[in-house]
């Protein structure tokens, strides 16, 4: 079972991966297709917003297909693009989160 800690970690782990910049104080300078947000590490698992925004998750998605084609590695994208296909957010946050997971290993 997920807890807050789970949340704030899933988080920091995409901020990781897509390079977004974090302050001393370990705030993030978010940055989606319409806005910049700051946000700080506390407010992370409250904000939510990969698991509930398409404005923010896709960016997500799309920088992992296309570090894949421009590294030219055979990273196994197939549950992201089934998820991607289902249309549903909370599946494809979770393929997403997933991916990134197996990366770091």
């Amino acid at each position: 079972m997920k807890n807050e800690t789970d949340d704030i970690l899933e988080c920091e782990m995409i901020a990781h991966f897509m390079q977004y910049e974090s302050d001393d104080d370990g705030n993030w300078l978010i940055e989606t297709n319409y806005s910049s947000y700051e946000i700080g590490q506390d407010e992370l698992v409250y904000d939510e917003q990969w698991s509930s925004s398409w404005d923010w998750l896709m960016p997500v998605a799309n920088e992992i297909i296309k570090s894949r084609d421009e590294q030219n590695a055979d990273w196994d994208l197939n549950d992201l693009k089934y998820a991607l296909c289902t249309t549903n957010i909370e599946y494809v946050y979770k393929a997403v989160v997933e991916f990134i997971k197996a990366q770091k290993l």
